[in-house]
This record gives structure tokens, C-alpha cells and sequence, in this order.
């Protein structure tokens, strides 16, 4: 009977969202966008398409989406949004992050894109435009991946925090106390295939459709990238997502070395408490910001 019931809630918001779609205007931008999907259909290889198109989309939409926090560190204004001011970046950590993504990118991530192909066969997942599903059907499968790397990424990430193996694996990422964006993937190949599996559960549970996986992969790399950045930037978009953790929750994770484990949300933390830390220590942040007003 709950299944019934939870089956129709479903058939009805999909339903609304679709009524409701039909009034919105046109997206200017899908004729060519549809163009340019069918002359890569037409042009290349599904391996290609599947293993070097994903390759590319990675690379290119994660040194884009680092751009904006490595432009604000040389903007003065831009400074008193950085979460720890008194932990400027160098030149130095990110020369070595840099040639350490690298590494990772092409050594160990290039090897599991090129599953891609094989994985796209074996479930016998569309590339045509014609299967290409609605954008509200992505946006609530990408939310649905988020979910699961999220539960993924806050068990394992607290395992890898254990004592007995921490300084093995992931002592590497925390090398940098106070993030910013391209450190989002610094780590030891071990935990970028540990952590990294979590992303592909949810491609396994909902791809109905190769462009799920890009959609996915930029969904979540801009995610990763902006809890990494360092700044609390107001306005934020991604602050409208629910029990979002964002930057602030993240940098007291690499601050503090213990708790706020999860990747996206909150939940998790919230359930076993290991937020506690975090939440004292915004009490005390606010407890010193109101003595500041009074002295003034």
C-alpha cells in the first residue's frame, strides 16, 4: 500500500513538472545544442564519444569551475570572504596540487573513463538525441547519484580518518589546512578510487542515457570544488540546494581534522553527531561577533 501511494506522489510531480514545463518558453540554446549532439554522433565513435568526450568534459568543466577561486585570491575585495584569512594560498601548494592532479587525471581516472564504453555496451545505455531525457528528469537523477556519493563518501571518508590508517591514504589531502578549489582532487590514488567509487553507484542505479554521466560528473566536480574553495561567497546558488554543507562546513573539516564528513549534505553528521565540534565552535563564532558589536 506505502509503495502505491509513494509510486503516485511520483507520477504526480512528474506530472506537474511537466504541465508546468509546457508553459515555460523555449531554451533558445537546445536547437543548437541538438546540432552539435548529432555531429558528434555523426563524426565520431560511441568509444570515442564515451571515453575521450568524458575525458574532456572532466578536464575541461574542473579547471573552469577553479577558475573563479583562483582569480579571488588576487582580488582584495574578495578577501573577507575567505573562511581562514590568516592562511593566504601560495604559488608553491598549488604548483605541487596541480602536478599532482595531473597525475591522478590521466593515471588513474583515464584508465576507469575508459570502462565507460564497455559499461555504456553492457547496459546497452542510449547516445541518441531522440532518448535524450527531459532536463528535470536529469536534475532529479543527478540529485538521486548526489544522495548516494553522499552516503558513500561520509562512511568510507570517516573510515579513511581512522587512526590506524589515516596517515597511510588520506593524510595526503589534508596536507593543505585551508582548501581552495583545485585541491578538490588532490589526494592518494587509493582514496581517488576509494572515495571516487561512490560516483559511479549512482550512474550504475539511474543512467538511462550517456549524457547523464557528463551531466553528473559536472553536477558533482562543482560541488567537490566549491566546499574546497575557501570562501563563503554570498549568493551562492548552490546554498539553495537543501541541507547543502557548503564551503564553511567543509573548510572545518580540513581545519579541524575531525568531523563534518559528508561530501554534500548534512544529514549524516547530523545523525551521528559528528557536526558537534562544528556547531560549537559557530556558537562561539557568534558569541565573539556579538561582544564585537557591543565594543563598538
Amino acid at each position: 500500500m506505502a509503495t502505491n501511494d509513494s509510486v503516485n506522489i511520483l507520477n504526480s510531480a512528474y506530472l506537474a513538472v511537466e504541465y508546468i514545463d509546457s508553459f515555460l518558453p523555449d531554451n533558445p540554446l537546445q536547437q543548437p545544442f541538438k546540432n552539435a549532439w548529432n555531429y558528434m554522433l555523426d563524426n565520431y565513435t560511441k568509444f570515442q564519444i564515451a571515453t575521450w568526450g568524458s575525458l574532456i568534459v572532466h578536464e575541461v568543466a574542473y579547471f573552469l569551475l577553479c577558475v573563479p577561486g583562483f582569480v579571488f585570491q588576487f582580488i582584495p575585495y574578495m578577501q573577507k570572504y575567505k573562511i581562514q584569512q590568516d592562511k593566504p594560498e601560495t604559488w608553491e601548494k598549488q604548483w605541487k596540487c596541480f602536478k599532482t592532479l595531473l597525475f591522478n587525471h590521466f593515471f588513474i581516472q583515464l584508465p576507469l573513463i575508459c570502462g565507460t564504453y564497455y559499461f555504456t555496451e553492457y547496459f546497452n545505455i542510449p547516445y541518441e538525441w531522440a532518448e535524450m531525457p527531459r532536463w528535470y528528469v536529469l536534475v532529479a537523477q543527478c540529485f538521486g547519484c548526489a544522495v548516494i556519493e553522499d552516503a558513500w563518501h561520509y562512511f568510507l571518508h570517516r573510515l579513511l580518518h581512522h587512526k590506524r590508517i589515516y596517515k597511510y591514504i588520506h593524510k595526503v589531502h589534508h596536507e593543505f589546512v585551508s582548501p581552495f578549489g583545485m585541491q578538490a582532487e588532490y589526494a592518494h590514488p587509493l582514496e581517488t578510487l576509494i572515495l571516487g567509487a561512490g560516483f559511479f553507484i549512482g550512474i550504475v542505479v539511474f543512467c538511462n542515457h550517456v549524457i547523464l554521466l557528463w551531466a553528473w560528473v559536472i553536477c558533482r566536480l562543482m560541488e567537490t570544488i566549491d566546499v574546497h574553495s575557501g570562501y563563503d561567497v554570498p549568493l551562492n546558488p548552490l546554498h539553495l540546494v537543501p541541507f547543502y554543507a557548503g564551503a564553511r562546513f567543509h573548510d572545518f573539516h580540513h581545519m579541524n581534522f575531525i568531523g563534518n564528513y559528508a561530501s554534500t549534505f548534512t544529514w549524516w553528521d547530523r545523525i551521528f553527531g559528528t557536526d558537534s565540534q562544528f556547531i560549537a565552535y559557530k556558537e562561539k563564532e557568534k558569541k565573539q561577533q556579538l561582544l564585537t558589536k557591543k565594543k563598538a
